[in-house]
């Protein structure tokens, strides 16, 4: 089991738990905030599902029918996630705005003792898995990781709301403190939208092969330094799982023997790797280098008409 494995498998099992146990006491002390907030978690825990299984299949190794690997299961993990996360916000804020329509009690005191609780727990696992997912550069695990954050954020934000809602009407004088729970349970509806676009804004950018203009800056750098290159006319980068895919166009001496030119081109590939360890693998062209009576760079070798 890999790292990331065991991290999604203790989110995991940590949702599941803290759902559970926010559900009932959701449920015993009338409170709509930690209701909701047990929602948030189980969307959570569903997520922790697909970042697992996510994780399985992107580390299987390339083969004839997927010769780019698996690499994109983690994308596809990180976009599902954000969907759930926006229907669990949509569902929270439903049910929040149904129950200010409908006159209930205070929530019971106990409940601030469990989410206090939960907030302190899932933020330390925040900062446990996110710190191995960044090592990895993996979208699917730092997906799962911020699981943890946006359920600690809402927890903190159901806090708040039961705090004014179990001692604002008496401490105050003013009874409509009481929705003080709906509302925390609304507030905490905007961030997991926030935190949903967060994880799928760069799934979908992978899912799309958006470039890295940084990145590509980076390799071009790399590459012109090699012995053998003249120039770099094109690079291309796209993520795919923990790491890069990169493509370049090199252009060398057209004099040099097919051979020798093959060379370099196995040189660049090979110190691309070696600087950049999140490339996993690049598929170098070589060109002839040329330059027009300008002086310009004329690019390919044109065939005679």
């Amino acid at each position: 089991m890999s790292p990331l494995q065991r991290n999604t498998l203790i989110g995991l099992v940590a949702s599941i738990l803290l759902a559970a146990a926010k559900l009932v006491a959701g449920i015993v002390g009338c409170s709509t905030a930690l209701i909701a907030d047990s929602i948030e978690s189980l969307a959570d825990s569903i997520g922790s599902l697909l970042v697992w299984q996510a994780l399985k299949v992107a580390a299987r190794p390339a083969d004839d029918r997927h010769p780019w690997g698996y690499g994109k299961a983690e994308a596809v993990a990180s976009l599902l996630t954000g969907v759930l996360l926006l229907a669990a916000a949509v569902l929270m804020t439903v049910q929040s705005i149904h129950e200010i329509l409908i006159p209930h009690q205070a929530p019971a005191w106990w409940t601030l003792l469990l989410l206090a609780t939960v907030t302190v727990i899932k933020e330390l696992l925040f900062r446990f898995m996110i710190r191995h997912a960044a090592a990895e550069t993996s979208d699917a695990a730092t997906a799962d990781a911020w699981h943890q954050r946006s359920d600690a954020i809402t927890s903190a934000a159901a806090f708040i709301g039961v705090s004014v809602a179990v001692w604002g009407p008496e401490l105050c004088g003013l009874p409509t403190l009481i929705f003080a729970d709906e509302a925390a349970a609304i507030l905490a509806s905007g961030i997991i939208l926030m935190t949903a676009w967060k994880l799928a804004g760069p799934a979908l950018a992978e899912l799309l092969d958006a470039d890295a203009p940084q990145l590509s800056e980076h390799l071009r750098s790399v590459a012109e330094h090699i012995p053998g290159v003249k120039c770099v006319e094109k690079v291309r980068v796209r993520k795919s799982g923990a790491g890069w895919l990169a493509e370049l166009h090199v252009q060398v001496d057209p004099l040099l023997p097919i051979r020798t030119a093959h060379a370099v081109g196995g040189q660049v590939r090979a110190e691309l790797r070696s600087a950049v360890p999140g490339i996993r693998d690049a598929l170098i062209h070589v060109e002839p280098y040329e330059t027009d009576n300008s002086g310009g760079i004329a690019g390919l070798v044109q065939s005679p008409s």
